[in-house]
C-alpha cells in the first residue's frame, strides 16, 4: 500500500461530497494548496476541481476526491483533513504535524516543510513490527 499524503476525516468527506454535488455535473472534488499570506504566513487553498491535474497527489475517502497540489505536499505530510461546524464557522480544518504556529485569528499559519528521513524511519520501524 502506497502512502497517502494526508487523510481525511468522515464529516470532511461528506462536505467534498456535498461541494461537488452542489457544483455541476464538471465537479469532481476539491484541491487543497497552499500560498503565502496572513499574518503567520502561509494559508490553505481549496478549490473546485474540474479538471484533474495528472500532478497532483489524490486521495480518496467514503467517495470524495482531494487532489493535492505538488508544491504543497511537503507541508501536507501526515496532515488529517476535518471539517467542523460551530456557532460562529463552519469550513475544513487541517491537524497538521508541520504547522509550528498560527495567527490568532486561525487564518494563516506558519509550517515548515516535512522531515521525510524522519517519516522514512517511523515507517520502517512499522514495517519492522508489524
Amino acid at each position: 500500500m502506497g502512502f497517502a499524503v494526508m487523510t481525511m476525516s468522515d464529516a470532511a468527506a461528506g462536505r467534498v461530497k456535498a461541494i461537488v454535488e452542489n457544483s455541476g455535473p464538471d465537479a469532481k472534488g476539491i484541491r487543497i494548496g497552499i500560498k503565502k499570506g496572513g499574518c503567520a504566513g502561509m494559508e490553505y487553498t481549496v478549490d473546485l476541481v474540474t479538471e484533474p491535474n495528472a500532478k497532483d497527489d489524490r486521495i480518496e475517502h467514503d467517495g470524495a476526491s482531494v487532489w493535492i497540489e505538488p508544491s504543497a505536499v511537503l507541508y501536507l505530510l501526515g496532515t488529517q483533513m476535518d471539517f467542523e461546524v460551530t456557532k460562529l464557522r463552519s469550513g475544513f480544518t487541517f491537524h497538521n504535524p508541520n504547522q509550528t504556529s498560527a495567527c490568532g485569528c486561525g487564518e494563516s499559519v506558519e509550517l515548515q516543510p516535512a522531515d521525510l528521513a524522519a517519516l522514512a524511519r517511523e515507517r520502517a520501524g512499522e514495517t519492522t513490527s508489524a
